[in-house]
């Protein structure tokens, strides 16, 4: 029988079941010792049949009064059951004859909880730190940080892990959720600090370094935060959240060829990702290789169909190339999937004026104000799109509208100047192109670009030429 240790336990398990049955249907009074009796209840526990469970327990109790562990068993049970009050008399009695055991702290912070008490169950494990020590301390702090969630209490789960960590700095469960709670509660210079610390002990701790990395990213010292994360490659060349926050940090320091490197090796080490993907392709985007930028955007869009952006940044690679009737196709396909996007409606608006269809670029565009009735850029391409189309009265009363509506950006009032110039009101014009000088002289350029044969009117040239001499003085 040693061959088959299994087949042995399982032979074991259905005697003791026997009994049992024999025993609780009146056949039997074999004599069952607590060990057994243990055995019995995870059976029923393990097979999720409580009630049987819960009738072991009390036959357990019953035989075995002054049992600790079995009235812990039976509480344990009682919370599974949803018996909270009962299950905290029971763990009362258990305390009486075993204040020592870390399971009664864990199930009466269940009960606690359950009974949404939560401050008890906090004061209960605080308590409970300064009677243990070693491995059952640090359980208890898990216990409580998962407390400390639950009442959303976010600092003091930072503040228990990093307890933990200084205990045993090699923890991986406690170095895993501290990564996230570092970036959650912004305790970035805390974490680098502690960090710091477990690699000095430590220095082969790839999640250590991952750790230090990420909060060096938090504070925005990207630099630093590659340093940090290219030690823990070396450790663990495998390690792909590394390469992946890598070439974040990359990205954000503009350095999109060292992004596409690491991005490509994420590629390789995990299953493909539509942001993956999409990162790279902005990459090569910002490169300025847009046929490249495209491929990698298709592929995220072959594994996330419904993200209208993703249409949208391919529409801006032809758009980028002057490929207006294939950017209006994609944009097409985006605003199927979200019609009323700003950004999507003054894309498509660009693309109609391009294509010289200016009544429908300026219902894009109109749409675009009235989603966002305070943005300038909507306004600035509708009114652009009105003067361009020589509907000059609709522009003006566009022009005043976006003056309400921007509480009187300077943008406007160059361009209600250009509209009144259009409608030979030079003298109003005139006015207003020197309000507009005198707020924002900088922006003369866009009265320019509006209509550039305006420079050879003599009046405009003689306003602007006072207005810079004001300006010099």
């Amino acid at each position: 029988m040693k061959d088959y240790p299994f087949r042995q336990d399982k032979e074991d398990l259905e005697e003791l079941l026997r009994q049992y049955n024999d025993r609780k249907a009146g056949r039997s009074y074999s004599f069952l010792d607590e060990e057994s009796f243990e055995k019995i209840i995870n059976y029923f526990d393990e097979a999720e049949d409580l009630v049987q469970a819960q009738e072991a327990c009390d036959m357990a109790v019953e035989q075995f009064p002054y049992s600790a562990n079995l009235l812990l068993r039976k509480a344990d049970i009682l919370i599974a059951t949803r018996k909270y009050t009962e299950a905290l008399s029971i763990l009362d009695l258990a305390e009486l004859l075993d204040s020592n055991d870390i399971n009664l702290y864990i199930l009466r912070t269940d009960a606690y909880l359950a009974l949404d008490k939560q401050p008890k169950a906090v004061e209960l494990l605080e308590n409970a730190l300064q009677l243990f020590e070693g491995e059952e301390r640090i359980e208890l702090l898990f216990e409580l940080a998962d407390v400390y969630d639950d009442y959303e209490e976010f600092d003091k789960i930072f503040d228990c892990l990093k307890l933990i960590l200084e205990q045993e700095p090699a923890n991986e469960e406690a170095l895993y959720k501290i990564c996230f709670w570092t970036d959650f509660t912004g305790r970035n210079e805390e974490s680098i600090r502690l960090h710091q610390q477990i690699l000095d002990d430590l220095p082969y701790s790839e999640l250590a370094w991952f750790n230090l990395a990420a909060a060096y990213q938090g504070l925005k010292l990207y630099e630093k935060a590659i340093d940090a994360y290219k030690f823990a490659i070396t450790i663990d060349e495998k390690f792909d959240y590394a390469y992946r926050n890598m070439g974040d940090a990359y990205i954000r320091l503009r350095k999109f060829r060292d992004a596409i490197e690491v991005l490509e090796r994420v590629l390789e080490l995990s299953r493909p990702e539509d942001v993956i993907f999409e990162a790279i392709g902005h990459c090569y985007d910002r490169l300025k290789n847009f046929a490249q930028a495209r491929f990698y955007y298709r592929k995220a869009v072959h594994l996330n169909p419904d993200d209208s952006k993703l249409y949208y940044k391919i529409a801006c690679t032809y758009i980028n190339e002057e490929q207006w009737n294939q950017a209006v196709k994609q944009l097409e396909t985006a605003m199927h999937i979200q019609k009323s996007v700003p950004e999507f409606n003054l894309a498509m608006g660009e693309c109609k004026i391009r294509l010289g269809e200016t009544r429908d670029a300026i219902v894009y565009f109109s749409n675009v104000v009235r989603a966002r009735p305070k943005g300038s850029n909507g306004w600035e391409a509708l009114i652009r799109c009105l003067y361009l189309g020589e509907f000059y009265d609709e522009a003006l009363e566009q022009a005043e509208a976006a003056l309400r509506h921007t509480e009187g950006k300077p943008l406007f009032l160059y361009y209600k100047s250009a509209i009144l110039f259009a409608l030979g009101k030079s003298k109003e014009a005139l006015l207003y192109l020197e309000r507009a000088l005198q707020k924002a002289p900088k922006l003369l350029k866009e009265f320019v670009a509006l209509r550039p044969s305006i420079l050879q009117n003599q009046l405009v040239v003689d306003v602007i030429a006072r207005n810079r001499k004001v300006g010099k003085a």
